[in-house]
């Protein structure tokens, strides 16, 4: 896969930090991308919103906005929301599917509108009656998946073998916010896909001898293994890719978005997320796929640049 550079250098504001619970992963996402973005001879200029108001930023000084973002306003629609009110250019889905994608719950319903296969599952608030939850949450069958509605970096997701399980899981999670929701745990294998616009990029396995792609997998348990050599028969590789592309779809995503889904034993695909603002860290899975499929960093960078500037041509004028 090949990216045909078609405009020169830019003034480029790359938002990243934050104030949510992936603070950390987003200062990653941004130094990465400001080092590539400066390699390839754009001026950037880096911006972290839990430092800075975006209302004071000269916005009529750059050509588009680089959303480094996880979590928090940053993902949920709210930054997004305010760079359209001021006509800025910027990467990634706009707030309203950044919105709908945040919400798991509300993620869940429009793709099950669409027929995108997804999990059933029941939502409740931090603070409803905990007899009345785990009645609930029964009508699903143990074990159970609990994590937060609107949180990232699989953050306070847990594992949940029995209502004792899931009182646990509950009180953890506590901190990452008022609304959870569990869903039927699933044996099988996990896989995710990055998706350009709606163009899948190569299918990545993901293996954790942890059983669960919690947050200690995801960044700090060495022994986790990303497979692009899956074994996946056609029809079922083809599966997955149509099933990533009908998710972005459904749910409006522009730009890249990272899609993870579960194929059980019984040979069912479900979607578990989808993610509108991918980590880009030096070891985050969406590069990651781009790089298998040719494009290198700085390449996935400029096509994400150029995705915004095609969906807001006026921008393009102030390109030097």
């Amino acid at each position: 896969m090949q990216v045909e550079r078609t405009f020169g250098a830019l003034r480029v504001a790359v938002l990243a930090g934050g104030d949510s619970a992936e603070r950390e992963v987003s200062l990653a996402s941004g130094r990465q991308v400001v080092a590539s973005l400066a390699h390839r001879g754009h001026h950037v200029e880096w911006f972290d919103p839990a430092l800075r108001d975006l209302a004071s930023i000269p916005w009529d000084l750059f050509d588009v906005g680089f959303v480094a973002l996880h979590g928090g306003a940053g993902e949920d629609g709210h930054v997004q929301a305010q760079l359209e009110s001021w006509g800025v250019p910027f990467t990634g889905s706009g707030s309203f599917a950044a919105c709908l994608a945040m919400s798991k719950s509300a993620a869940k319903e429009r793709m099950l509108a669409a027929g995108v296969p997804t999990l059933p599952y029941v939502g409740f608030a931090i603070d409803e009656p905990r007899a009345l939850v785990v009645d609930r949450v029964a009508e699903l069958s143990y074990p159970v998946v609990v994590k937060p509605d609107a949180q990232g970096s699989s953050l306070g997701v847990g594992f949940a073998a029995d209502a004792v399980g899931l009182n646990v899981c509950i009180n953890a999670a506590r901190c990452y916010g008022t609304r959870m929701l569990a869903e039927p745990w699933i044996d099988g294998r996990e896989f995710t896909v990055a998706v350009l616009g709606r163009e899948p990029l190569p299918i990545l396995e993901i293996a954790t001898p942890r059983g669960l792609f919690d947050y200690e997998a995801k960044y700090r348990c060495t022994a986790t293994e990303y497979r692009f050599d899956t074994g996946l028969p056609p029809e079922i590789a083809d599966g997955v890719r149509s099933i990533a592309s009908a998710s972005a779809e459904a749910l409006g995503t522009a730009g890249l978005t990272r899609v993870d889904l579960m194929l059980s034993r019984a040979g069912d695909l479900w979607v578990l997320e989808v993610n509108t603002v991918p980590g880009m860290t030096d070891h985050s899975l969406a590069p990651m796929a781009a790089e298998h499929a040719g494009l290198t960093f700085a390449d996935l960078c400029d096509w994400m640049l150029f995705d915004a500037l095609t969906r807001s041509p006026p921008a393009l004028t102030n390109a030097t």
